[in-house]
Order: C-alpha cells, then sequence, then structure tokens
C-alpha cells in the first residue's frame, strides 16, 4: 500500500556479559538484520595486529616466515583502534604505514644462554605504546587460561639460539585478513515457541511421556514430579533437530506439540579474542552498520538527484 512505512525499532536486552564473552537478545527485527549485525562483528570491526616484520637474527629452528605468521596471529589490545587511521590512508606518512597515527612499534631480543629450553612468548614483546600490548589471558577473572599463564608461545630456543626483530602493527578489519577478526565466534538462533497440547497430553500413559521427554537430544522437556505432566524446563536447549516431532509422529499424536521459530526474535551469542571487550565488540558493530546504512540511505538520495538533474547533478559531484 502507497505510503506504508515498514521501518523497526529493534530492541537489546542483555542476559549475560564478560570481558570476553556477550549474551543477548535481539527483538523486533528480522533475519537479515540479525545476520548483518553478525558478519559486521566478525569481518568490519577494526582492531590491530602485527602485519610487517623485520628479522635481525634468527637462529631458532623456525624460518622466519614461520615466526611473522605466528606473530600476526598474537591477538593485540585493540581500544584505541576505532581511533587510528588505517595505514593506507594516512597523510602523515603518506601511507608508508610507520607512523604513531596509523601504527605501533614492536621489539623482540631474546637469547638462550643456559642449557635449559627458553620459552619466548608474546610477554617478550615491547611495545612503543603502553595501550596497545598482547593480550594477557592470565586474568583469572576471564575464562582464558589459568595465573601461571605466560602467555602466547612464539618459539622455544636452546642454548646460543637467538631471535631479534622488529615488529609493525597495524589496524585492520577481519574482512583483509583473519587476524584482525576481534570475534573468535558470534552465533545467534532463532528464538523458539513452544505449545503444549494438554487435552492431548491427558490421553498419553507416563511411559509414552518419558519417551517423548527422552527422545530430544538436549535437555528441553522433562515430567513435573507432582502433575506429571510433560514441561519446558529450556526451551532454548531445543536445536531444531525435529526428534521431537518426529516421535510424535510415529505416535500418530499430530499437534501434541507445536513448535515454531519466533522470526523476529534472535539469541546472539558472542566470544572475543580479548583484543576488545565483548561489549565493547558489539558497540562498535552496530556503530559501523549505522554508518553503512547511512552510506545506503546517502546514495539513493543520489540516485534520486541524477535523476532530478541529469548531467548536471553528477558533474557537480565531479563525476
Amino acid at each position: 500500500m502507497e505510503g506504508a512505512s515498514y521501518q523497526r525499532f529493534p530492541k537489546i536486552k542483555i542476559r549475560e556479559v564478560k570481558d570476553d564473552y556477550m549474551k543477548f537478545e535481539l527483538r523486533e527485527t528480522d533475519a537479515s538484520m540479525a545476520n548483518a549485525l553478525r558478519r559486521v562483528m566478525i569481518a568490519e570491526v577494526p582492531t590491530i595486529a602485527i602485519d610487517l616484520v623485520e628479522i635481525e637474527c634468527n637462529s631458532t629452528v623456525l624460518n622466519d616466515e614461520f615466526i611473522a605468521h605466528r606473530l600476526g596471529l598474537i591477538p593485540l589490545t585493540s581500544e584505541r583502534a576505532m581511533s587510528m587511521r588505517f595505514s593506507r590512508d594516512c597523510d602523515a606518512c603518506d601511507g608508508d604505514g610507520q607512523c604513531e597515527y596509523c601504527s605501533v612499534e614492536f621489539y623482540l631480543r631474546v637469547k638462550c644462554i643456559t642449557d635449559q629450553t627458553l620459552d619466548v612468548t608474546s610477554k617478550d614483546l615491547l611495545s612503543s605504546d603502553h595501550t596497545v600490548v598482547p593480550v594477557d589471558y592470565s586474568d583469572s577473572s576471564s575464562g582464558f587460561g589459568n595465573s601461571e599463564s605466560k602467555g602466547v608461545i612464539i618459539v622455544k630456543l636452546r642454548r646460543g639460539q637467538e631471535l631479534r626483530l622488529r615488529a609493525i602493527a597495524r589496524k585492520g578489519i577481519g574482512k583483509d585478513h583473519a587476524k584482525w577478526s576481534p570475534a573468535a565466534t558470534v552465533t545467534f538462533m532463532y528464538e523458539p515457541d513452544i505449545y503444549i497440547n494438554e487435552d492431548m497430553m491427558d490421553t498419553l500413559s507416563l511411559e509414552e511421556k518419558r519417551s517423548i521427554v527422552e527422545s530430544s537430544p538436549t535437555k528441553v522437556f522433562d515430567i513435573d514430579p507432582v502433575t506429571q505432566q510433560i514441561v519446558v524446563v529450556d526451551a532454548e536447549a531445543y536445536t531444531y533437530d525435529d526428534e521431537v516431532l518426529k516421535k510424535i509422529a510415529s505416535m500418530d499424536k499430530p499437534g501434541l506439540i507445536e513448535i515454531h521459530a519466533k522470526e523476529d526474535s534472535f539469541i546472539f551469542t558472542v566470544e572475543s579474542t580479548g583484543a576488545i571487550k565483548a561489549s565493547q565488540l558489539v558497540l562498535n558493530a552496530i556503530d559501523i552498520l549505522k554508518q553503512k546504512l547511512d552510506a545506503v540511505r546517502l546514495s539513493e538520495d543520489t540516485v534520486e538527484a541524477d535523476d532530478q538533474f541529469g548531467e548536471l547533478g553528477a558533474h557537480m559531484r565531479g563525476g
């Protein structure tokens, strides 16, 4: 209908938040917006990662390229990544990517002088910026590692072996390389809506009810010890495997239990690599998604202007 509005106002309800983990509900929107948010979190939220390595001395068992690759995959704290410049767009260094506005320098100088194997880890990297350092997984408040963690192992040295290098970390996004992705995993599922027909349930024996409960691979249903009726104990444990529905069909009891996905309600689970907090990852992703939508809106306005003014509009934009 002409003039009808399809504008929606998505809402977020936070369920659980940790430094590296977040679970929340996204409501009053559709799958396209939920998936767009998921993809932005994985591939378009910027972080900082080592992008250039200059090896001065390497007498370890690993070759230069192997070590450079391992360095690139070490997560770095990236709270200031949103305010940094991309090296290709930096006018301070003409795109060279080696200035304070678009890069951070790291140094590593380690030599083994004992007969005991020496572990070279991310904690041995010295940063030129105290706000950009390798992520510390020994923090007991996070779900990573334990309090005795010594960082991510880069290489192991024996007596006389040495490693000296200089590394440049730059801003980037996961779309360019996975080392810049701030997300370990981002998933969402439709919120299930489960209906149980109580009248039909009364016609079943206790053994039949148990067989229905046990047909589910996950603990979605249980039997109430008082009423002896099947009840839903954890709807979100349902994995859309249809095993319960198949069991009911084999019993010739259609409509006993109905399960539908709420098409406008999603449950997100976000796990961060530690480069930025999970909550900040979600906020940054929302900001970036809004910028992308604004760009689409602007391009639509530009097309409308071209339709109205023809070649004059394009010429005024330099097209």
